[in-house]
Order: structure tokens, then sequence, then C-alpha cells
């Protein structure tokens, strides 16, 4: 048996990484496994690949946000003598939306391989849940660590028992030593340690045993709370040793500072062990039950340790018939009584331990591997999962890279300016919500995409530019001069629709609570002025809007009721217009059509509205049958639009049109899953690219900006905001279907009825 192992690994200071090197090691103690042939695939944090010194099995390195490492990857692999694979997973070790960049190596790879779920979520996003689900059906296994998580994966997941695979954390085989350092250190000399090792972060609760601390040493002086561990990465980036000295802070208040030590350093398991073995109890503090595996509780019930620990769901399971003791959260006067009574009564405290130990032996990592290996021979004797026939219609490659620094030029502190000249920001014109909005959609996109740092800046402006419009009434002007005077006292309708898709975008996506919050006052004060809409584009704006909304607060029974009225008034309009082969909702097409249907697949989408589904398909069917010429997209025209059963005019082509049209087969490729509408989607985001009537790119490499219209003879060379915005929001929608396009494609996935 030859494994590639796809997870990250020591050096790198990570569960995961001890976990992986375990298995490993487990799995080259069997006779059938080959670890001559046998290698790991390691996940880097950084774009750095030298970032870690590994060790010669290692002989692959994905950097984590560079989707093509995941597709040279799998070719590696492919390419190599193994049998099958190992893969670990955790969505924050994979990059993309919630580690979706894993499923770009899964949808090549030609072995069979088993995944272990180190996380499964009660509560998952739809992401989330669409990413378990397609490891699912492409894994010869599921390999899960508790109870709970195989009722989650088969309650929640739709998951079939059949396909997973209980097996509990392994555990260091290690005894305990005669002559234990750590005991006989100057640390644990004369001392009862109540113990907590691993990563700190608040989520960890270890204000709770320090507030239990005075309420013990009351009773025994000698008690000392030992705490191992560095403070995690990500929390020393953004806020250092904060919690840290907080509780060391705390601990002075209490006047227990003497009673409590930090040992800051990452162990080898060996000594890890000597400490579980010295200490007198292990604590696990954890703030609430959602921890569905804990590493840190499994090795110390592995070493024999005797346990207290809040309820989480694994410490529910693992420390059942009598295997340790269970506190409340947060409960800090509970806590002190239960370490009071096990420090007072002897025989009760060897009772757990002995239980902890007796059932450790089973956890031990030379049994756990002889059970992967067992399960793996069954992954190679069914085989693998059918492979993709058709290469992937997205190319990456041959996208130019995400660069924001045009954007970064046109925006200042009071928000996105809207036109340029040439390259160059034309002041003059001052800005517009219409932009800011577009801008607002743009950032979140960008970082739902990977955290773009420049995104996450830009943010707060365009937020605040919103706000500054929205008059007392909850309407919006539209444009801004530069020295910040209004330039009218409200705006157009279509400004207004695409700033209430903005907010609810936000409302649905934003990356922390308070523009969240923010963004939802701004969309609440909004709401009277629905009704009063008269037009198609303000409606199938506010609709899109409406349905993000939706998505984040889908009981919301007044929003529900407004992006009904609405989304009835356009099927109103299309049943008026439809007049044989014309299936459109006005007689005339003029800019930013696509919007009209995509609307109607976003009200379909959060209410099922069968009728919004097949409106929203005749009328898509209709655009396509004149806007596709010699394999690339010319949308309409803006010299003279297109009216009832004339000619598309071609000339001047505008980039909002092709952004609408990318984020068009966007959803309806989300909706159908046809690869009919992922193949047009990349066909209209390559008019940008060059891919058009001229043969000639809008998107300029040199200043990243966007041209702003395809003429009859050349491009329109200013590049202003609206289709620079354009652009990056059709490149991010493409990434974002470059993510998804690992589902077999070959079915649609909407029901039957919702077709008729």
């Amino acid at each position: 048996m030859k494994i590639a192992y796809i997870s990250t690994y020591p050096p790198r200071e990570c569960g995961l990484a001890t976990f992986n090197q375990n298995l490993v090691n487990a799995l080259s103690l069997n006779p059938a496994y080959n670890s001559q042939k046998s290698f790991v695939v390691a996940l880097n944090e950084s774009d750095d690949v030298n970032e870690h010194d590994y060790p010669s099995e290692v002989k692959f390195v994905i950097r984590q946000q560079n989707q093509k490492d995941y597709i040279d990857a799998a070719d590696f692999i492919n390419d190599s003598d193994v049998d099958s694979c190992i893969i670990e997973h955790e969505f924050g070790i994979y990059g993309g939306n919630s580690g979706v960049f894993l499923l770009s190596l899964i949808n090549r790879l030609k072995k069979p391989f088993i995944t272990i779920l180190h996380t499964v979520l009660k509560e998952p996003n739809f992401m989330q849940q669409t990413i378990i689900k397609e490891i699912a059906v492409k894994s010869s296994k599921i390999v899960v660590m508790s109870k709970k998580a195989v009722m989650f994966l088969t309650s929640i997941y739709q998951i079939p028992k059949t396909s997973i695979k209980l097996i509990e954390h392994g555990v260091p085989d290690l005894e305990p030593i005669p002559n234990n350092e750590i005991k006989q250190s100057a640390l644990f000399t004369d001392r009862k340690v109540l113990f907590t090792f691993g990563l700190i972060s608040r989520n960890k609760g270890l204000e709770t045993v320090i507030k239990a601390l005075p309420g013990i040493v009351a009773q025994h002086p000698d008690v000392l709370y030992v705490i191992l561990g560095n403070t995690h990465p990500g929390v020393v980036k953004h806020n250092g040793e904060e919690y840290r000295d907080s509780l060391k802070a705390l601990a002075k208040d209490l006047g227990v500072e003497n009673n409590i030590a930090f040992v800051n350093k990452f162990v080898s398991e060996e000594e890890l062990h000597q400490y579980l073995t010295a200490c007198y109890l292990y604590i696990t503090p954890y703030l609430n039950e959602a921890q569905i595996t804990s590493g840190t509780l499994s090795y110390a019930i592995g070493a024999g340790a005797a346990v207290v620990s809040t309820p989480y769901w694994h410490a529910q399971e693992l420390l059942a018939d009598n295997r340790g003791k269970l506190f409340d959260f947060k409960n800090d006067a509970q806590l002190a009584t239960i370490v009071n009574e096990l420090l007072s009564d002897q025989d009760r405290y060897q009772k757990l331990r002995q239980n902890a130990y007796e059932y450790g032996l089973n956890l031990r990592w030379p049994a756990i591997g002889s059970v992967y290996l067992n399960v793996l021979n069954e992954a190679m004797a069914v085989g693998k999962k059918p492979e993709r026939i058709t290469p992937p219609i997205i190319d990456i490659e041959g996208m130019p890279a995400l660069n924001l620094d045009h954007i970064s030029l046109l925006t200042d502190d009071t928000g996105i300016i809207q036109h340029a000249r040439f390259g160059i920001p034309n002041l003059k014109e001052g800005y517009c919500i219409d932009d800011n909005a577009r801008a607002l959609i743009m950032a979140l996109m960008a970082i739902e995409q990977d955290k773009n740092p420049k995104a996450l800046k830009f943010m707060p402006v365009y937020l605040s530019f919103i706000q500054y419009m929205q008059t007392d009434d909850g309407n919006f002007r539209n444009f801004l001069s530069f020295n910040r005077n209004y330039l009218d006292e409200i705006g157009s309708e279509d400004s207004f629709g695409r700033t209430i898709w903005s907010l609810g975008y936000l409302v649905c996506s934003a990356p922390n609570n308070s523009y969240r919050e923010f963004g939802r006052e701004l969309f609440s004060h909004s709401i009277p002025h629905f009704k009063a809409l008269k037009y198609l584009r303000g409606k199938a704006n506010t609709i899109i809007g409406l349905s993000y909304y939706l998505c984040a607060h889908p009981g919301d029974e007044l929003i529900t009721k407004e992006i009904n009225m609405l989304a009835n008034s356009l099927m109103a309009s299309y049943q008026d217009n439809k007049d044989g082969d014309w299936h459109w909702f006005e007689d005339i097409l003029t800019y930013d059509n696509a919007i009209l249907p995509l609307a109607l697949l976003h009200h379909y989408e959060v209410t099922g509205n069968t009728t919004s589904y097949k409106i929203a398909m005749e009328s898509i069917e209709f655009l396509n049958s004149f806007s596709f010429e010699n394999g690339y997209l010319n949308p309409v025209g803006n010299a003279g639009w297109m009216k009832k059963h004339g000619k598309n005019p071609i000339y001047d082509q505008q980039a909002i049109e092709t952004m609408a049209m990318v984020l068009l087969y966007a959803k309806t490729f989300e909706v159908t899953k046809d690869d009919k509408y992922l193949n047009l989607m990349h066909i209209s985001y390559e008019w940008f690219l060059g891919k058009n009537s001229l043969h000639i790119p809008l998107y300029d490499f040199e200043t990243h900006g966007c041209a702003d219209g395809l003429q009859f003879n050349s491009v329109n060379r200013n590049q202003g905001a609206e289709s620079t915005l354009a652009y990056f929001i059709s490149h991010l929608a493409i990434l974002k279907a470059a993510e998804a396009e690992y589902e077999t494609l070959s079915s649609p996935l909407v029901e039957a009825d919702k077709c008729s």
C-alpha cells in the first residue's frame, strides 16, 4: 500500500499537522505499508514554498491561496506510484471561500481517496455544506471521530451512513515513564497541578479556570494551574498577546497570580505525555458545545489523566461512563466544587484515571492505524468515483491576476471617483452612489474570495459614502461633487436599486458584525421606498438586494412580501410584452438587460416561485439567441438599442452589459448545474480580454483598469469606475465559478415541478 497524505505537516505548528504525522508513523508500522513510495503533500499558509523546513517525506507543497497549486498537486499525485490518498479536512487550512480550492484537487484526482473530517458544523453556510457534500460524493469513505459527527452528516448534510466511518482520534502509544522530568521539575514539585494545553485563544475559556482558582486555593493552597502552549498564530497576528496578558491581569486581580503558570512553547508528544502524566487534573474549559473533535482531550484520555471539562460534543462522548467529570459552560463555581471534591477524594480520583487509561488503550495509534489501512483497502476494492470526462471550462491560468491598483487610484477618503481620463481619475466629475454601491459589492466579493486586504481597507470608505448619501426619509441621492456637495436631492431608481443590492449583499456576506449591523440599519431605513419604484431595472436591482437579505434572514415576512410584490411586477411586464418569438419584459432592449431575468432567478431561489423560474429561463434563451456570434459575446449596443423584432445594433458595447451577462449565467449555472451556462459565462467574461468583435482587450494589463466601452473601430480608452468595477465583479464571479466547477454537471438539480 502506497499512500499520499494531503494536509498540514510538521514543522508547521498545527493540530492537523501533528495528527497527519502520527497517522503516517502509525501506518508505517504495518507490514502491508510501503513507506518508500508514500509521501506527503503539505499545505503552507503563506505564498513561500520554503516557509517550513519539511522532512524528506514531504514531496509537494501547496500554497494555501494559490488555486493552481491544487491542480498541480493532483497531477503530481496522479503521475506517482501511490495507490490511494488520505485527505485531512479542516475548512481553515485550504484556500478560497470556506476552503473551496480543495475541490479543484479532488475533482482532478484519479486515485481513490478517503477524507478525514476534523470539523463537522451543525449550522454550515451554503458554501460549507456544498463543499462537504461534494467531498463526500468524491471520497471512497468519509472518516469522522465522534458519533455526533455521524449524526450531523446524515441529518444535516444528507450523506448516507454507509459512506461514513467512525474512527476515534488516535493518541500516542506511550506509557508513563518512571523518572518523569516534568514531575520532578521546580514547577511541579510539591504542587497539585491543574493542566491545560493547546494553542491559546479566547474560545478556550481559560478565564473560567482562573475565576475558579480562589475557591480551589482556599481549600488547597498548593494548587497550581499550568497553561502550556503558544498563543494561536492568527490571534498573535491581529491582537498580539492581549488575551494572555488579560488572563495574567485577571489572576492578579483575584489574588491567585502565584497559583498560575504559563509555559509558552510548542512541545513534542513525548514531553506533552510527561506533562499529562505529571498533572493532577486535566481541564478543558471550552466556551460552547460546538467542538466535534478535540485532539487535546483525546491525548489526555490516552495518557490516563483525570479530566474535568465543559460538555462540548466530543467531551460528552469521550468522558461518558465515568471517564471524566463535566461542568457547565463558564460555571467557575461548579468547576471549583468538582476540583475540590477530586482533590479531597482519592478513591474517586483514582477511579477516573483508571477508567480513562483503560479506554485510552483502544485509541493508541498502532491500533487506529490498522483501522485506517483497512478502510483504504476497502476504498481500493470499491474503486474511485467516476471522474469528470470533459476538461474544465474555466481556465484560471489564462486569467489576469486580481490587481486592484486602479481601484485604489480611483478611491479616496470620500469614495470611488466616477470617471477617469485614460487611467487618470477625473476629479471634476465627482462621485455617485451607483459606483460606490458597485464598489461595495466588488469589495465583498474580493473579501469572500481571498480576504483581499485592499478590499477590506476600501469597505468602510464605500459604506460611509452610502450612509452620507442617504436622506432623512431613507431614500438616496446619487451625485456628489468633489468638494462633497450634494448635486441632487433624489437619485434615480437605478441607483436606488443598486444601493439596495449592495446593502443586501453586505447583510448576507459582511466580514464582521459591525459592518453587517451598519448595512442592515441603512437597508431597513429604505424599505418604505420599495413600493414607489416604477421602472423595471430599479425593481430588478432591488429584488436582488432583497434576495441576499433573505438569505441571511429567511423568516422576514415583510421583506418576503416586498420581494414578491416587485417580482410580480416584473412578471406582469413580461406577460404584457411577450409576443411570438419576442420573449422580453419590454418592447425594446436597452441597457443592463440581463439584470431582469437575473432578478427573477434570485426571486425563485429564495421563494421557490416556479413562474419566476419559467420566465427567467425563457428570457435567457431569448437573450442567447442573438448575443453570441462567432463564438464571442455581442451584448446589446447603445446606438439605438434593440427594438422589438429588430436587430442588435452591436455598438457601442458597454462593460456593465457584459457584467450583467456574466452574473446572469453564473446564477443560472448555480440554479441548474448545466454546463451550458458555465460556458456562456466564461465566453462573456472573455469579452473583457479581447474575445469580442474587434478582438481588442478592454482590460488594461498596464493600469489594471477597464476601458469604458467597445466602439465600432476602437475602444474608449477612458477607464472610469463603472467599467473597471464591471470587470472586477465579472472577474471575481468567474473565480467563484471556477471554484464551483467541481460538480458533475451532466444533469440539472432543478426539481421537475420547478421546470413546469
